[in-house]
């Protein structure tokens, strides 16, 4: 149990995107997101969520989700009960990582190094390029070559392979 009483705040926010960003499934300009900050009386943590709607969340079901997290956070609740209080989806993620970030602040270490994987390096894992013009969506592939840096990071011969299953997709679908 976590120092109590701990206070929940819920918000919601829609963050503009730099550019709409268009898939199979429709279009967006904003991503809707879903805030949740513990605050013990002496540090706040801050974690987000963005609900997806394909996974049967909204930004309404999440916030009602987290507000019903408010009664067990004032009384203690921290990160390792959150894991049964709550199934997996958005709204135990933002709460989740508020937790992280609020013990991260109370000890004064790093997340990473709270929950013991040391030092974090980025590595992109997906990568989706919106739908555009042609000409666009090639420029946007060619900004910056994800798959060789995912290889170079892994040492995985991930690019050739990738790359030939995406040719013969796209020579199946033209044929």
């Amino acid at each position: 149990m976590a120092p109590s009483p701990q206070r929940l705040s819920v918000t919601r926010r829609a963050w503009p995107l730099a550019r709409p960003f268009a898939i199979s499934r429709g279009s967006k300009t904003t991503a809707e997101v879903v805030i949740a900050e513990i605050f013990d009386g002496d540090f706040r943590g801050r974690g987000e969520c963005v609900p997806y709607p394909r996974y049967g969340e909204s930004v309404d079901s999440v916030v009602q989700a987290l507000e019903g997290m408010r009664g067990a956070v004032f009384s203690g609740l921290d990160r390792k009960e959150l894991q049964q209080a709550m199934p997996p989806g958005a709204a135990r993620n933002a709460l989740d990582a508020a937790f992280w970030d609020l013990d991260a602040k109370r000890y004064d270490r790093r997340a990473a190094d709270l929950a013991g994987i040391g030092t974090l390096r980025p590595l992109v894992t997906a990568y989706t390029l919106g739908l555009d013009t042609p000409e666009r969506m090639g420029e946007a592939a060619a900004a910056r070559d994800y798959l060789r840096e995912t290889e170079d990071r892994l040492g995985l011969p991930c690019v050739d392979p990738v790359r030939s299953g995406v040719r013969a997709i796209i020579n199946h679908l033209l044929d």
